[in-house]
């Protein structure tokens, strides 16, 4: 029986996971019909987020006190989410998602300088090898020889805003999940809107979400995001944290292997060497239960 209770979390986690690794195929379709990352994210994150902003005001009594680390929620995962879909709109999906995926190294990072979370010796290992592995994925000796594109910065600044995120919401003991997670749906929404102001970008017409385009950016919305992000909310409260992220490492694999597979990507074997430390450095992280052991012997 509790081994039937385990692997459902287990599987519904894997399957969050390969719906989060497989996201970027409709966006390179949408984009290939003529959207813009900003205009994606503000038609399916923003969207959600405004159909759902009645949470909360419906938990309002709960966050109040931490009103600040709320808004911090909405603005730097509001970044995250937009920046992600952008570079993936616009980028190499496979690098993207590399570079997207060194946010475990800035959470340790951020963790030590912001929380006084303790950065022991696997910790440090893991943030070489991550570190190599960017290296790597940039060019190795060549990686200052051209700019980075517009599509790594933003995977990079993603990826820093992905662990922000991941601060915030810790340091946000009081704020209800529900809370946070429609923050960060409301968060795309007004980043999405700045951006499209900056470039100068009309909002879509009301007529696009009645069209077969539009129906399909709705549906990926209201039910591709909305499906993962509940399964992956579930996944992770039902089994141990060093678990969850080995299972959600499957994201990184699956969107590799399909951008591979599908759209034909070819990366250059420094660049497969420095992901495979990318991802090396998320595992040691994710089965890193060091700190479970030290706060179970304070508990006696």
């Amino acid at each position: 029986m509790r081994a039937t209770a385990t692997r459902l979390p287990v599987f519904v986690l894997l399957f969050s996971a390969s719906l989060w690794g497989l996201g970027w195929w409709p966006l390179k379709q949408f984009a290939a019909a003529g959207l813009s990352g900003p205009v994606l994210t503000l038609l399916t994150y923003g969207l959600v987020g405004l159909c759902t902003s009645y949470w909360l005001w419906r938990e309002r009594a709960a966050w109040r006190a931490q009103a600040g680390v709320l808004l911090g929620i909405v603005a730097i995962g509001g970044w995250a989410n937009t920046a992600f879909v952008w570079a993936l709109v616009i980028g190499d999906v496979v690098r993207v998602m590399l570079l997207f995926y060194l946010s475990p190294v800035w959470s340790v990072l951020g963790g030590r300088l912001f929380l006084g979370e303790p950065l022991r010796p696997r910790r440090q290992v893991a943030i070489a090898i991550a570190l190599l592995g960017l290296w790597l994925v940039l060019g190795g000796s060549h990686a200052f020889d051209s700019p980075l594109s517009k599509a790594d910065l933003l995977a990079l600044s993603a990826g820093l805003a992905f662990a922000g995120n991941n601060l915030l919401a810790r340091a946000g003991q009081r704020i209800p999940i529900g809370s946070k997670t429609v923050a960060v749906f409301v968060g795309c929404g007004v980043m999405s809107m700045l951006l499209m102001a900056l470039q100068g970008l009309a909002l879509p017409p009301a007529s696009l979400l009645a069209s077969p385009l539009g129906l399909s950016v709705l549906a990926y919305g209201f039910i591709w995001l909305v499906i993962a992000t509940a399964t992956w909310q579930y996944g992770v409260t039902h089994i141990e944290s060093g678990r969850a992220g080995i299972v959600l490492v499957v994201e990184l694999l699956v969107a590799v292997l399909s951008a591979s597979w599908v759209a034909g990507t070819a990366l250059a074997p420094a660049e497969w060497l420095g992901g495979a430390l990318i991802a090396i450095a998320a595992l040691l992280e994710a089965t890193d239960n060091s700190a479970e052991v030290i706060e179970l012997k304070g508990a006696h």
